[in-house]
């Protein structure tokens, strides 16, 4: 069962109490497609760039919001492995992220989660400021696990 894209967009922005403080936004919330954004406002560091847990956090939630758009919440749940982050340059702006998810990915994801309980799947994406500049990298492992039965 998918959530309705206004439901999963509601738990992006507001279930995780400091993703909701710091105003991170998922307007685009599609099957194997996401774009999240983190506004500058609010999000700065002592010398006034964006602070390095904020473009942090709008890279590795993509793979929660991922998650709620392409893969069944009644049969699976996601749990995060491992993110990397390569900063490039300071952000001055707000920034965004969209990550990619193939159909055929999606299937083999969940037809090895079906057969093994769990099955990787992997995020990569240029976090851009508001002219364009990748100003980080990020590449997020997050593991697709079957419920309990």
């Amino acid at each position: 069962m998918m959530l309705p894209i206004e439901d999963a967009r509601k738990l992006v922005e507001t279930t995780v109490e400091f993703v909701r403080r710091a105003g991170l936004k998922a307007p685009v919330l599609e099957r194997g497609r996401v774009v999240t954004t983190m506004p500058i406002e609010g999000n700065t560091n002592h010398i006034g760039i964006m602070y390095a847990g904020a473009l942090f956090s709008v890279g590795e939630v993509t793979g929660g919001a991922m998650f709620l758009t392409s893969f069944d919440m009644t049969r699976y749940y996601p749990i995060v492995k491992d993110v990397y982050i390569r900063f490039r340059r300071p952000a001055t702006t707000d920034v965004r992220i969209e990550v990619f998810l193939a159909e055929s990915d999606i299937a083999r994801i969940e037809d090895e989660a079906a057969e093994k309980g769990k099955a990787d799947y992997i995020l990569e994406g240029d976090i851009m400021d508001a002219n364009g500049e990748v100003v980080a990298v990020m590449k997020g492992t997050y593991q697709l696990r079957a419920m309990e039965a």
